[in-house]
């Protein structure tokens, strides 16, 4: 077995550098590994971090100067941004099940309605649960809403009768 020779290092040191740089390149591909998981489900836990801290420390395991670490650092965030690619192209291909889209459909017939879809309430009677003045809190089958009169104060504990709903709004009157 030939031995390198090198002024100042002696094979053991020449292994000793050989372990740090598959360290690195092993820290490299674990850091990828996390921020495939991360991206799959995202939520900047564990995954996330150990995926930042494996990269950092593989990319200073295996360069030796400020330009080599420049160059790597380039090419780790370049593959990351392909990966990212990857990974969208699939989601919005439906082949990953995305963990950010809820499939659960909330349909009107099993009791579901729009917040913007008030119209039922027209011509619902109520009370006034606080001064209205004009705008305050009115209840109406045992639920809140907030309420707006035409323009005039109306007091606590008034019956109350919606008589317009413009959006969001409920328009009432004193009854």
């Amino acid at each position: 077995m030939e031995q390198i020779y090198t002024p100042g290092m002696n094979w053991i040191s020449v292994l000793e550098l050989n372990w740090v740089f598959v360290l690195g390149i092993l820290l490299l591909i674990v850091g990828f590994l996390l921020a495939a998981v991360e991206m799959a489900m995202p939520g900047f836990g564990a995954a996330g971090i150990g995926s930042i801290v494996c990269l950092v420390i593989g990319v200073f395991c295996t360069t030796d100067s400020l330009a080599e670490g420049a160059v790597v650092t380039l090419a780790v965030l370049a593959l990351l941004g392909v990966m990212l690619a990857v990974v969208l192209w699939l989601f919005s291909r439906g082949k990953l099940k995305s963990p950010l889209v809820l499939e659960e459909e909330q349909k009107r017939t099993e009791g579901y309605i729009s917040s913007a879809d008030l119209n039922y309430l027209l011509g619902k009677r109520g009370r006034a649960l606080t001064d209205l003045r004009p705008s305050g809190t009115g209840i109406f089958d045992d639920i809140k809403f907030d309420v707006v009169t035409e323009g005039g104060y109306i007091t606590k504990d008034t019956p109350l009768e919606i008589i317009r709903v413009d959006g969001l709004r409920l328009v009432v009157r004193e009854v």
